[in-house]
């Protein structure tokens, strides 16, 4: 429920402890809407922008990390079509080209770069390849994530950090260096991390994967509010089953293993209250809205994308 702003106001008292808190919010929203807010033709107090503008992105640099395959592949297909210029990071340069050609077919501006998401040195060298190719960097997606099947009793140490190191790990630094940049332009950004239904809903054996997921989701709150004073908006989408390149090779592994995918598809299709898994674009139009202008008063949030699972 939003603030509701009454034009008299009663002081507080012993039976109403909340009437001067909210007395005084109500008086410092005013005040506000008085200096910073100027009347337009209608009595409105700020300019609009239609529809059109708000998911425009002509002008605007962005990064994608795992931008060659999958949902990052089409987060980079959807930032492309609303006019930003899209750095495609990456370690497979092949499938990387293949997306800014396709790009560029369209009428887009990509490039591609390979990075390890670990390294600091590498997160640097983007942001500065990404302000070089664009003009700008105003836009950070953290896609770039692994998911790999182990119980928590076999789990390695390796493995455990390899995880942590590329989905948690990098996120967080290339979000520093990212915002550096951001900070040092003065025009402040949005940084969309990948997130997953795993963080909040645990799934069998992928305990480094939960854990990994579930503190993305608390940085982001953490990002969200000591970066909002530099005006950089920073969330997070949580996808539930998304059907991609990655989740065909995980099918393989399965059926090496000797377990059957269709006994497991089964699992899961009894609780899509929608009738059908994700697809890489149901996740890219959610990273186009976190990208635009219709979230200029959102942040800290995580958007679930799972088709109603976490209904079930």
């Amino acid at each position: 429920m939003g603030l509701v702003l009454r034009p008299r106001m009663q002081a507080r008292s012993q039976t109403n402890a909340n009437a001067f808190p909210l007395a005084s919010l109500t008086v410092c929203v005013l005040t506000y809407m008085s200096i910073h807010c100027r009347s337009l033709e209608g009595g409105a107090y700020m300019a609009k922008k239609t529809i059109a503008e708000i998911f425009d992105l002509t002008g605007k640099g962005a990064i994608v990390t795992g931008g060659a395959m999958g949902i990052g592949r089409a987060i980079v297909m959807r930032l492309t079509e609303a006019g930003a210029g899209v750095m495609i990071v990456d370690i497979d340069m092949d499938a990387a080209s293949k997306v800014v050609q396709r790009v560029k077919e369209k009428g887009g501006k990509a490039e591609a770069i390979r990075a390890d998401i670990r390294s600091l040195a590498d997160a640097k060298k983007v942001v500065e390849a990404t302000v070089q190719a664009f003009g700008s960097l105003d836009i950070l997606v953290n896609n770039a994530g692994i998911y790999p099947i182990s119980k928590a009793l076999d789990t390695t140490e390796e493995l455990w950090d390899r995880v942590l190191d590329i989905n948690l790990k990098g996120t967080f630094f290339f979000s520093q260096a990212a915002a550096r940049e951001m900070v040092r332009a003065k025009h402040g950004g949005r940084i969309i991390n990948l997130a997953s239904i795993d963080a909040v809903h645990p799934m069998g054996d992928v305990a480094h994967y939960n854990a990994s997921k579930g503190g993305v989701m608390s940085l982001t709150k953490a990002l969200a509010l000591e970066w909002a004073p530099y005006g950089i908006i920073v969330n997070a989408i949580a996808p539930g089953s998304i059907w991609t390149s990655g989740s065909e090779k995980l099918r393989m592994e399965q059926e090496a293993a000797g377990k059957d995918p269709k006994e497991m598809l089964k699992k899961f299709e009894t609780r899509w209250p929608l009738g059908r898994p994700g697809e890489p674009d149901d996740i890219a139009k959610v990273a186009l809205f976190y990208a635009s202008d219709a979230v200029n008063y959102v942040t800290g949030t995580t958007l679930v994308v799972d088709g109603g699972y976490l209904l079930s």
